[in-house]
C-alpha cells in the first residue's frame, strides 16, 4: 500500500501541532499548510518590526512550529479574497467581528484543492470539539464539512473519538484508538501530551490569534460603519494599527505609536492626507477624509500632543495642499473625546 499523506491546517498554536505530531506517530506523511489572512496578531507585529517583553523578536508562529515538527510548511496568502469573507459573511459573526464558520470553510476549500492536486489522503485539523462555541461544536463541524466539500475527510486527532468515524478511520489509514476524545476549553490534557511529544514551545493562547477576536477592533470596526456607512480594505487592515480619533467633523486620525507604525502607516500616505512633525522628530498620521479649516489647528495640536509632548511644526498634506501649522500639545482630556475605543476596555 502507498505511504499515507495528509495535509494539515497549521496555526502554529499548541492544538495545531499536537494533531500534526499524533499523525506522524502513525506513520502518516504530513505536509502543513498555512493561511495568511492578514489579521494574525503574531505575523502583524512581526512586520512592524517590534519586539516581545525580553527583547525577542515576533517569529511566524507556522514557520516555528513547521520547524519543531519537522514537517515541510507552505504559506498560502489568501488575504485578498479573505476581505471578502470579513465583510459578507454567509454564517455571521461571532462575539465580535470574527467569521469563525466562513473562515473555516473557506481555508478547508483551500486545503481540498491542494490535497487533491497534490495527491493526499485527507485533511487534519487541531480543532477540538466545544472549544470555541461558535465553530465547534458538532452541528457547526457537520456544516463546515459538507460547504467545503470534505465530508468525512476532515481528520481531528484531539476530538476523534468524540466524533463519527472518518473515512481515515474506516480505511484504515489511521488507528482511531491511537487517536483522543478531548472536548472543552481546558487545556490540561494538551499541554501534557506536549511534553510526551516533546513540544516546547507554541503561542499562547493560539497560533498568534486573530485581530478580528479582538474587542477593540471590533469596535473600530462598528463605530467606522456607523460614522461612515461602508468599511473599505484599507479600513480591515487599519484598525489594526494606531490610535484612532474622530474629529467632530467626522474626519478620522489615525496616529502611529511607535517607530513600527510610523513607518507601516507612511505605506499609505499615497492615498490619504496625512500630517507629521516637519522635522521627523515625532509621530506619523493619516488623515481619512478632508478636514474643515476649524479642525485644522485641531490635528496639529494633537500632532505635537503625541510628538514628544512639545510645541513643534506640523505639515499636512490634505490632497494636493500643503500647510504648515505651528502645534502646541492638546491636552489628554481634550483629545480623549475624540478617541475611537472600546469604552468597557483599555484605550487604544
Amino acid at each position: 500500500m502507498e505511504r499515507v499523506r495528509a495535509v494539515a491546517l497549521l496555526s502554529g498554536g499548541l492544538d495545531s501541532s499536537l494533531a500534526v505530531r499524533i499523525l506522524q506517530e502513525q506513520g502518516v506523511e504530513v505536509k502543513a499548510l498555512h493561511f495568511y489572512t492578514g489579521f494574525c496578531i503574531t505575523e502583524h507585529k512581526r512586520r512592524l518590526g517590534l519586539t516581545k517583553k525580553d527583547g525577542r523578536q515576533y517569529v511566524n508562529p507556522a514557520l516555528k512550529a513547521a520547524a519543531q515538527l519537522g514537517v515541510p510548511l507552505d504559506i498560502v496568502d489568501i488575504s485578498e479574497d479573505y476581505y471578502n469573507i470579513v465583510l459578507n459573511p454567509k454564517f455571521g459573526y461571532g462575539k465580535n467581528v470574527n467569521p469563525c464558520i466562513d473562515c473555516r470553510i473557506f481555508m478547508l476549500k483551500k486545503a481540498k484543492e491542494i490535497m487533491e492536486r497534490e495527491g493526499y489522503h485527507f485533511v487534519i485539523t487541531g480543532e477540538v470539539l466545544y472549544q470555541r462555541p461558535m465553530s465547534q461544536t458538532p452541528d457547526r463541524l457537520k456544516l463546515i464539512e459538507k460547504e467545503s466539500g470534505l465530508e468525512g475527510y476532515i481528520l481531528r486527532p484531539l476530538s476523534a473519538k468524540r466524533l463519527p468515524p472518518t473515512i481515515p478511520e474506516i480505511k484504515g489509514w489511521v488507528d482511531r484508538d491511537k487517536l483522543y476524545g478531548i472536548m472543552g476549553r481546558g487545556r490540561k490534557v494538551q499541554m501534557e501530551l506536549a511534553k510526551r511529544f516533546g513540544i516546547e514551545e507554541y503561542e499562547q493562547p493560539a497560533g498568534g490569534c486573530c485581530y478580528l477576536t479582538d474587542e477593540n477592533y471590533a469596535f473600530r470596526f462598528r463605530e467606522a460603519f456607523a460614522t461612515e456607512g461602508s468599511i473599505t480594505r484599507d479600513d480591515l487592515i487599519l484598525f489594526s494599527v494606531g490610535r484612532h480619533i474622530r474629529l467632530p467633523s467626522g474626519v478620522k486620525m489615525i496616529i502611529a505609536r511607535n517607530e513600527g507604525e510610523v513607518n507601516f502607516l507612511k505605506g499609505f500616505k499615497n492615498r490619504y492626507s496625512h500630517a507629521y512633525r516637519r522635522d521627523g522628530r515625532g509621530t506619523f498620521a493619516l488623515i481619512k477624509g478632508y478636514p474643515p479649516e476649524e479642525e485644522l489647528q485641531i490635528i496639529a495640536d494633537i500632532i505635537a500632543r503625541y510628538s514628544k509632548r512639545e510645541e513643534c511644526d506640523i505639515e499636512m498634506k490634505l490632497g494636493d495642499r500643503t500647510i504648515v501649522l505651528r502645534g502646541k500639545p492638546l491636552e489628554d482630556e481634550v483629545i480623549e473625546q475624540f478617541k475611537v475605543y472600546n469604552k468597557e476596555g483599555a484605550v487604544r
